[in-house]
């Protein structure tokens, strides 16, 4: 099997698919012009010369542009996949999604369908507060609208190809320093992640987390690049003789509660990682969930370790300092297995 990183895991899954099916598109800004990147973060580099520039279609520097041609493109029958640039600019985006793509098959008592994709970089890079935000908590809130949020090539192939097959709107979230360490637009600290993705077709079901490493001590819920910092606290305080079970959700809208209690009734206790703000993240619903469904499972309170509720900073020591560390984790967990 060829070793891939996920920028050329989700360049593999969207090629395959629009060889499959002439109804797939990709839309948006810089994806597709001569002599450029492929993107932001070159994941649709090569695809214009292969599919043409009516399937890879460049748009002008118009976020409101991009959501509405991909929901009517949607509407009409197509399945188009539109990348923004930042997930920061998505908001831009905002009406259109929530109040059109997420609302249409409702509204029409199932008439309308809105397969669309829409993929979006999260994560902080030295960007400044504006290029840098993880919005999962914005969106987790929206109903109609899957969220994903691959963290392996593997797994970006597999749920990629998963969403572009729905029939409804998929929001899918990428990590900026996941994509690979390698490349002309690689991050500079972006981590090495490359492994071998099958080359022969497969899926992964939405709603089904992957338990990443097994432990009997604290349950860790991470996503995206949080998981690999929890995967490293893990390793520290192994030493401790303080055994954490990492969980990656891999989807966030359906989100898997099953494994998770399951892992909990184990453990006893539930930290949740990740990178969004802690004020009405995505781990504040987890935990609730968890705290209703599994009270009596827990021996103390469940920890939230997230974000810092501001803006990112633009200097480099203030973004290290708000965003979740591996320190932080650690010294969160001690904590935890003392309460």
């Amino acid at each position: 099997m060829p070793r891939m990183t996920i920028a050329e895991a989700i360049r593999q899954a969207i090629r395959e698919e629009m060889r499959r099916d002439p109804t797939v598109f990709c839309i948006g800004e810089d994806i597709g012009i001569e002599g450029g990147f492929g993107g932001p973060f070159t994941v649709t580099l090569g695809l214009a010369e292969e599919f043409g520039h009516d399937r890879i279609l460049d748009t002008p520097v118009s976020e409101i542009l991009i959501a509405g041609a991909a929901i009517g493109a949607a509407i009409a029958g197509m399945r188009p996949i539109a990348e923004v640039q930042y997930a920061d600019f998505i908001f831009c985006m905002m009406d259109q999604i929530v109040n059109e793509a997420t609302k249409m098959t409702y509204m029409s008592g199932g008439t309308v369908k809105v397969p669309m994709v829409i993929r979006a970089p999260v994560g902080a890079t030295g960007r400044g507060a504006q290029h840098a935000q993880s919005i999962e908590g914005f969106f987790t809130h929206v109903p109609g609208l899957k969220v994903i949020c691959p963290a392996t090539p593997y797994d970006a192939k597999g749920l990629l190809k998963t969403a572009i097959r729905d029939d409804n709107p998929v929001l899918v979230l990428e990590h900026k320093l996941l994509y690979g360490s390698k490349g002309a637009r690689s991050e500079r600290a972006a981590l090495s992640l490359v492994e071998e993705v099958p080359e022969e077709e497969y899926f992964i079901p939405f709603g089904k987390a992957v338990v990443c490493r097994e432990g009997r001590d604290i349950t860790v819920v991470a996503n995206l690049l949080m998981l690999y910092r929890a995967l490293e606290a893990a390793e520290i305080l192994e030493k401790e003789g303080i055994s954490l079970e990492v969980i990656d959700p891999r989807t966030l809208v359906p989100f898997d509660y099953e494994t998770v209690i399951a892992s909990v009734a184990k453990t006893s206790r539930l930290m949740i990682v990740e990178e969004d703000t802690r004020r009405n993240g995505w781990g504040a619903e987890v935990a609730a969930q968890v705290t209703e469904d599994a009270f009596y499972y827990l021996d103390a309170p469940v920890k939230r370790v997230a974000t810092y509720d501001v803006p990112i900073p633009f200097s480099p020591v203030m973004e290290r300092y708000v965003i979740p560390s591996v320190e932080r984790i650690v010294e969160e967990a001690r904590r935890l297995m003392s309460s």
